[in-house]
């Protein structure tokens, strides 16, 4: 017998298939239900475009009158780009909304559910909540911070190596894994690197998949504006570079990149450029979800400032040795073990021949996010 945990899995997947590209707003799936009968479904696809309960009733047109609507999060009760979707479920003559989980944005959180339950309309929240509140974790941690939510990828050998000695690094996972980062970036709205990452490397910082990806935009750290004029991300105008700089960076300098498109200079009013300061530009400019790439410093100040979310490690069946050999994670590091930043493994899978450990810190706090 299908129940409503079948019908909700349902509207989470429609959710998941845009997931990425609804930035800075949450990936929502709806679904019209009556007497075991699908009338309509929808998805939300782009800020700005309609959300999924409208697509979702407009397809189920007049025979929602009486049915049932399942959504993966609460539906909005005030005007942004859109009209509220509760007074279109008002208008529609649903009899029953199942919610997956409350909006934590101040504007909804609550309001929505209440305005339903005025009108007669009955309501259940919680109904795959654990996957919706999976699904929407990076949109809870920017409306509830104004920052986004960090995922840090790295790339090792068996014994925590990201180079050899002589900082050869191409390539140590294969080419299952290497694929699957790509995936990571069209899921994300923004890519992070440190300056030497591009004066080594030159990576473009694109999504290559088989089928295309969304190219986030790249963020690159450089507190002396150290990056080459010549470098992919500056001239191959595939997506926006900002580069964030130190305060003592000159005009002069930053005249250098005039000429090239997508390209913006961001001084920061500190001499070195801090981890804290370029989440909260990046969080007021709509980055909802930063995939940060490296290298090692980069990480490591992260880590010092413990502005890691998510932790992606791809690990891959070698041994490289060697005591100058790169870590993944450099820094300053924690004095002592009590001191050292406690990880839970959530998911451990094997992507081609190499292992992907994705880790997130220890939660200590209660969930917060299905209450109102």
């Amino acid at each position: 017998m299908l129940n409503d945990h079948y019908y909700m899995n349902f509207a989470l997947s429609l959710a998941n298939m845009a997931y990425g590209q609804t930035s800075p707003n949450p990936p929502v799936g709806a679904i019209v239900v009556r007497k075991g009968e699908v009338l309509g479904f929808g998805a939300h696809l782009k800020a700005g475009n309609a959300h999924a309960e409208v697509y979702a009733l407009q397809m189920a047109g007049s025979k929602a009158m009486g049915a049932t609507l399942y959504v993966t999060l609460e539906p909005c009760s005030h005007y942004g780009e859109t009209a509220p979707c509760v007074d279109l479920i008002i208008e529609m003559g649903v009899q029953r909304v199942v919610v997956a989980m409350v909006d934590p944005n101040e504007r909804v959180k609550g309001k929505g559910i209440v305005a339903l339950e005025k009108a007669g309309i009955e309501v259940d929240v919680g109904v795959s909540h654990k996957e919706a509140q999976k699904m929407n974790e990076a949109f809870s941690h920017f409306v509830e911070t104004k920052t986004p939510f960090v995922t840090v990828k790295t790339a090792t050998s068996l014994d925590g190596k990201t180079a050899t000695v002589t900082g050869e690094s191409k390539w140590i996972t294969g080419k299952e894994a290497r694929l699957d980062v790509h995936h990571h970036r069209h899921l994300h709205d923004a890519i992070l690197v440190g300056v030497n990452t591009v004066i080594v490397d030159n990576p473009s910082l694109t999504t290559r998949l088989p089928n295309g990806g969304k190219n986030a935009v790249r963020v690159i750290l450089d507190t002396h504006l150290r990056t080459p004029v010549h470098a992919k991300v500056i001239t191959d105008k595939e997506s926006d570079t900002w580069i964030f700089t130190g305060c003592h960076v000159s005009e002069k300098q930053k005249k250098m990149y005039a000429k090239h498109e997508r390209i913006q200079i961001i001084t920061l009013e500190t001499e070195t450029v801090s981890i804290k300061e370029v989440l909260k530009i990046l969080g007021q400019n709509g980055i909802m979800s930063l995939f940060v790439e490296g290298g090692a410093e980069i990480h490591g100040s992260f880590l010092k400032e413990k502005r890691i979310n998510q932790l992606i490690a791809y690990i891959a069946p070698k041994l490289l040795g060697g005591k100058k050999a790169a870590p993944s994670i450099a820094g300053e590091g924690f004095q002592s073990i009590a001191d050292s930043w406690n990880l839970s493994i959530d998911n451990v899978e094997r992507v081609g021949e190499d292992i992907k450990i994705t880790a997130v810190p220890e939660r200590t706090d209660s969930d917060v996010y299905g209450d109102y």
